[in-house]
């Protein structure tokens, strides 16, 4: 045996004599990342499905407990690299927490937040559903989903610098305005919207061989997606409608018109049905968003003991530029403390445990990554179905290995 090869415990190997033991991953084109799935089968049936994760780690809380407060977001965000927004706004409203200026967010950067989060979900679930697509054979709806998903990364390119980890929420605000043409591009993505998702519908969602495929595979109970800690669609694709934008609502999401789309039948498409509806409502937030850009206003919290002080003000003022200086070379420190903050990512719950000991660096970093909590349904949902079904089940729980091997 290699020395790289992972060793199977005794309890997966343990099985009937009528069944064989059967690895699939981690290299394997439609696991969506680097997972192992040991399975027990019977002929084409699924006995068992141990997930075997870890083949990934990054290290990523660790590495951000030696960074400062700001410089720890570079990392955060690569952890779910398909929502990197997601993961900086939930870091940044738990520093917020710790240092006590929420109630201090300029409203600008609030609607802008919320803009951002929404695009990224609308994003993630683009990625989503061409992969989930191009795994069932369907590859048109590929190409359709990945054109919506250059528009928004090219709208959070031009805000942020990037298109990928823009790191462009920033604690106490945002790093910066939108610039100059952004609204005429987010009205034409507006526009551009409706018409997109109908193609999609039309090409999936009425599919007769899309149907067989998805229709009673991988059935999820309330009652197990709730045990196993399943949030986000695949919690509401089994009738439980727990979203922690009104639950717990974060950046205004209190005084935004929208629905928590939910289906009961639990199954695979019941989780593709969700998502879709996901992203009409996510839209339907963009759209409200949009209205409110019309009010100009700052979208840095005027506080430079932990924002940087304006450019232009630097050259003019020995001041701003002390403060400046201290910022990028020693950070700021944060009050002794911890606390829990969550915001509802495209995969479901997303969550920082952050705690302080009154450094400039957080002394931990902990992660309540939805895509590992999700990913363990499987093992509930697989036996039963055909091997071939893990393939649409492991797409419809829609896992980014990035935070569950973090």
């Amino acid at each position: 045996m290699s020395v790289y090869a992972k060793p199977l415990s005794a309890d997966i190997v343990s099985r009937t004599d009528n069944t064989m033991v059967l690895s699939m991953g981690p290299q394997h084109p439609s696991t969506h990342g680097v997972l192992q799935i040991v399975l027990e089968i019977d002929s084409e049936n699924v006995v068992k499905a141990d997930p075997e994760i870890g083949y990934l780690h990054t290290g990523i809380e660790k590495t951000a407990e030696g960074l400062f407060w700001t410089q720890a977001q570079t990392a955060i965000e690569r952890m779910d690299y398909l929502a990197p927004e997601s993961n900086s706004l939930c870091y940044a409203l738990a520093v917020e927490r710790l240092l006590g200026i929420t109630d201090r967010i300029p409203p600008r950067a609030q609607v802008v937040r919320v803009l951002i989060a929404e695009l990224t979900r609308i994003a993630s679930h683009c990625v989503w559903l061409g992969t989930h697509g191009i795994d069932l054979g369907a590859i048109s709806v590929f190409f359709y989903c990945f054109d919506l998903r250059e528009n928004i990364l090219d709208f959070q390119e031009a805000a942020g610098g990037a298109r990928m980890h823009p790191n462009y929420v920033r604690i106490g605000g945002l790093n910066g305005d939108l610039p100059d043409g952004s609204l005429p591009r987010l009205d034409a993505l507006i526009a551009k919207f409706p018409g997109r998702m109908r193609e999609l519908r039309g090409l999936l969602q009425a599919n007769p061989i899309f149907q067989d495929r998805t229709i009673d595979v991988g059935y999820l109970s309330p009652d197990d997606a709730i045990q196993y800690g399943v949030t986000g669609p695949s919690l509401r694709g089994s009738g439980v409608a727990y979203d922690v934008r009104r639950a717990y609502p974060y950046c205004g999401y209190e005084t935004y018109d929208f629905d928590v789309p939910t289906r009961v039948e639990g199954d695979a498409y019941a989780r593709f049905l969700v998502r879709l509806d996901e992203m009409e409502q996510s839209m339907r937030i963009v759209e409200q968003a949009r209205r409110r850009l019309d009010t100009p206003g700052p979208v840095m919290i005027d506080d430079t003991k932990v924002a940087l002080p304006p450019k232009e003000t630097i050259a003019l003022s020995m001041e701003a530029l002390i403060h400046h200086f201290k910022v990028i070379s020693e950070g700021f420190r944060v009050p002794p403390g911890d606390v829990y903050q969550s915001v509802e990512g495209p995969r479901g719950e997303l969550g920082y445990y952050i705690v302080s000991n009154g450094d400039n660096r957080p002394y931990r970093v902990r992660t309540r990554p939805p895509s590992l909590y999700n990913l363990q349904a499987l093992k509930c949902i697989a036996p039963g179905n055909l091997i071939a079904d893990l393939v649409v089940m492991i797409g419809s729980l829609d896992p980014v290995f990035g935070e569950v091997d973090r």
